[in-house]
Formats: structure tokens, sequence, C-alpha cells
């Protein structure tokens, strides 16, 4: 179980790359009808495809990697899934829905639902951010492409999304992106294909802790993808408590970076923040924030802390985010409060992957004392 499968995944290549490993050619773009068109993970059943050409992609390709073996379904249509890996790890991702559909008085649909999907980039997380429940479980590995765009065409079958359904993509679950930067800009690319899932690079997010390099690195690859910037804190004190990421790349470096980037005239950098009671939620660190941010074209997403078990901090008040927030708009900063979403199942990152581990190690132990 500790050994990947050896065949690469035809969920891995850009139209190009897979273009040039089939002959003849075109058939790269029928198989990638039947991949993110027909979610097809099978290849006997690509029946516009040779019988020859079928025999080749079974001999040199699979196409799934992943297994969804848990799936919970919040009250506001949010579902978070836990994926299992070829080599027998988990991990998580999230459909989350920003808006339902809405009918006319004829039951017409006027307008469809808005979905954002949060993808994982590893196994697991190495920057071990103090409110971060995914820390608690170690790193394992990195996704690969294959497995990150998966991700997406997975949570799209299972929900009945329509292929040409556009749909916004960040990359804020379990891992640091740009600890992986190599196999996430690879799914960036694919998930972009025109003929494929049509996912433009601008409505995809790289979240990241602020590996400072990595920033840069991003930039200049100058992949048209939009970048948001886990903050958390206005002092470098309390950054690095929080994140440790900070002792290495403190805020001044991140922000520097940040600065250089390119973005999108039509868009801004999205600086994440959360507000964690009596830690970091006062007019005080506001005030802070504003001043670090001057000059920079960004938009601020204030994130209320998700409880989960073990962990110090709580929930700060309602009262406390609104005025935080208040304050920055009225000072010119555009400001969010991003709404709680899934909050009534295992809403905190990580926190379902570790609920089920948790689960059969105890039906393990149950299992091992009914046999003595």
């Amino acid at each position: 179980m500790g050994i990947l499968e050896s065949k690469p995944s035809l969920y891995a290549y850009t139209l190009n790359e897979l273009k040039s490993l089939l002959s003849p050619s075109f058939r790269a773009k029928q198989v990638y009808h039947w991949l993110y068109h027909r979610y097809e993970n099978n290849i006997a059943l690509m029946d516009n495809i040779s019988k020859a050409m079928q025999e080749h992609l079974q001999s040199h390709f699979i196409i799934s990697q992943i297994t969804p073996v848990q799936i919970e379904k919040s009250s506001d249509g949010s579902k978070k899934y836990l994926f299992q890996t070829k080599d027998g790890h988990t991990f998580e991702s999230v459909l989350i829905q920003m808006k339902s559909k809405e009918l006319d008085e004829s039951g017409e649909i006027v307008k469809g639902e808005k979905w954002t999907m949060c993808l994982s980039s590893q196994i697991g997380c190495k920057v071990g951010c103090a409110f971060c429940f995914t820390a608690k479980g170690g790193f394992v590995r990195n996704l690969n492409a294959g497995e990150i765009v998966e991700q997406v065409v997975m949570m799209k079958r299972d929900s009945n999304i329509a292929p040409n359904k556009r749909v916004n993509i960040v990359y804020m679950g379990m891992g640091e992106p740009l600890h992986n930067l190599a196999n996430v800009s690879q799914a960036i690319k694919i998930l972009a294909e025109l003929d494929g899932l049509s996912i433009s690079a601008r409505r995809q997010t790289i979240s990241t802790s602020g590996i400072a390099p990595k920033i840069k690195e991003l930039g200049e690859l100058n992949l048209g993808v939009q970048l948001a910037i886990s903050l958390h804190a206005v002092s470098d004190e309390l950054r690095s408590k929080l994140m440790p990421i900070n002792k290495a790349y403190n805020i001044a470096e991140v922000l520097n970076e940040v600065r250089a980037f390119p973005v999108d005239s039509r868009k801004r950098v999205m600086f994440e923040y959360l507000m964690i009671k009596g830690v970091n939620d006062d007019i005080k660190a506001a005030k802070k924030l504003l001043a670090l941010l001057n000059g920079i074209k960004a938009k601020v997403n204030l994130i209320l802390f998700n409880p989960h078990e073990g962990s110090e901090f709580e929930r700060p008040l309602m009262e406390d985010v609104r005025a935080f927030a208040d304050f920055l708009v009225k000072k010119g900063l555009l400001c969010t409060i991003r709404e709680s979403k899934g909050i009534d199942i295992s809403a905190a990152c990580g926190q379902l992957r570790e609920k089920i581990k948790r689960e059969n190690g105890e039906i393990t132990q149950k299992s091992k004392k009914a046999k003595v």
C-alpha cells in the first residue's frame, strides 16, 4: 500500500501533452471529452475510441487515483469529501454552495447555483499553524496533479454539476499549495483547458501561508491565477506564535513579494484573516492591518475561527467581527465576512479525516478485545 500506482493518470496531462503521447493525436481530444464532459473513468466504455487505442490506454495509463470513502452533507448544501488514495492515505475536499438556485413563478430557473470547490494539495501539512486541525495529522506527501484535478471531477460528478457549469476553485484545503507548486501549477493548467472543464485561471485562487520565495516563483510562472495570503496577525510576534512559518518569512518579506506579484487589473490580492476571540479581533488590530496593507490593492476576508476538539482558541463574538469589518470599510479597505458554511458537519479542515481515523482505531481496538 506504500507504493503509488506506477502508471500515470490521464488526469495529469494538459491536452497538448496528451496529444504528444497518443497517435493519432486527435484521440487526445476524444479522451478529454470522455474525462471532462462525460465524467467517464472506465476506458473500456469510451466507445468511439478503437479497441487498439483502448488497449494502449489501459496498458500505459490509469484514470482514477482517488476514491470517496465518506461524504458529509450540510443543511446549507455544502459537502465535505474524504478521499482515499491508491496508497491508502486520506485527505479532504469541500464543495461549497455559495448561492442556491433561483426559480421564477412558473418554476423556470432564473439563476443557477454558484459553487466553490476547496481543493487539497497535500496529504497533511508541514506548516503547523497553531489553529489548524490538519497540522495534528502531520505531513505525509504531496498530491500529484492528477489527484488534484480528480477532486474537481469527482465532486462535479457526485453533485450532477454540468461540465460547462463554471465553478470557482480555491487551493485552501489540506496542505500548503506553494510547497507543492509544480503539481498545483500543472493542475491549474489542466483545469483551465478549453476542451476540458474550462475553469479559467482567473477563477482559481492559491492560498498560501506566506512562502515568500515561492510567491515570487508563482508570479514568474504568469499563470493568471489569483493570490490569497493567510495573514491572521498584524505583528510578527503573534503571527510567529500562530504560524511558525513567519519565523522564516516575516510579514514584511511576504508583503514585499505581494507588492511585486502580477495581479489582474480587475482583481485584488485577498488577505485571509482568521478572527480568534481575544487574540486578534479588536480595533487596535484592525488599525494595524489597515497600515500594513497600505498601497496594496487588497481585499480582506474575515474568517470566524471554527472550533474543533483540542483547540485552545474560541470563536469570536459576531459584534466584534462586525466592528472590525466596519472600521476597515469606513477607511476604504474592501472587507468581507466569510459566511460560515458546513458548520453542522466536520467543517474544520482535517477534522473529518482525523475523526474517521480515530473511529477506525476504536473499531480495531474493539475487534482485538472481541477476539480475546
